[in-house]
């Protein structure tokens, strides 16, 4: 597998505090890493870094080749948009909107006409066992549903990589599992890399790769 995501020697300082100090990190394309670490220890804000939402203070990210601080504005936002997903704790899905509609939205982004996205949607919908809820508003699912449909619109446009913040981590137990086990069985079917942050080493035990984050360090790298 060849990389898709690389950082080399990533700081990321908010004023005088230092949230990530050197960070080395690599993706292969269909990899699942895991990086893990307690509140405060700098794991999300390399995540942002990962993901081009937050520009690293020094060092580099590179995805698929390209360094995410050379793009413009509008091409990083269009890469964000098309090749890659995201997975956040609380779903943040749009409560005015249908299970289909929230996760076609990706699609319509992109320029997909309605009817098209709507039945790529109910497909994904479908195999993560959502398929009786199409037309349900957000606001009326249970935390294990909302979570499911924040992995279908995460994976519906086949991203190259999906960025995944704590996504179980608002679930019990028996839900945490099941979401996570159809969520990166679907993006492993699909060859989809995912980078999720966690605090859970049981979470983390699924990854391929597993690195470990203290006080803005990236420290210890262990295959799966």
């Amino acid at each position: 597998m060849d990389v898709i995501l690389r950082a080399e020697g990533v700081d990321l300082s908010y004023g005088t505090y230092q949230a990530v100090s050197g960070a080395d990190f690599t993706l292969k394309r269909g990899e699942v890493a895991a990086i893990t670490g307690s509140s405060g220890s700098g794991k999300s804000s390399l995540l942002y870094c990962l993901a081009g939402v937050l520009p690293p203070t020094s060092g580099t990210v590179t995805f698929d080749g390209t360094q995410l601080s050379a793009l413009p504005d509008g091409e990083l936002s269009a890469l964000r948009r098309t090749r890659l997903g995201f997975v956040f704790q609380y779903g943040e899905l749009l409560p005015e909107l249908t299970v289909e509609e929230n996760t076609a939205l990706p699609l319509r982004l992109a320029g997909i006409s309605k009817d098209h996205a709507h039945v790529m949607a109910a497909h994904i919908l479908k195999r993560l066992g959502m398929g009786d809820l199409l037309r349900r508003r957000t606001s009326k699912l249970s935390g294990g549903q909302s979570q499911r449909v924040a992995v279908a619109r995460a994976l519906v446009h086949r991203p190259d990589v999906v960025f995944a913040d704590e996504p179980t981590g608002a679930l019990d137990s028996a839900n945490a599992e099941a979401v996570l086990k159809e969520f990166l069985w679907l993006a492993r079917s699909q060859k989809t890399a995912v980078v999720i942050v966690t605090h859970d080493a049981d979470v983390a035990a699924k990854a391929d790769s597993q690195y470990a984050m203290s006080d803005g360090a990236l420290i210890q790298r262990v295959s799966a």
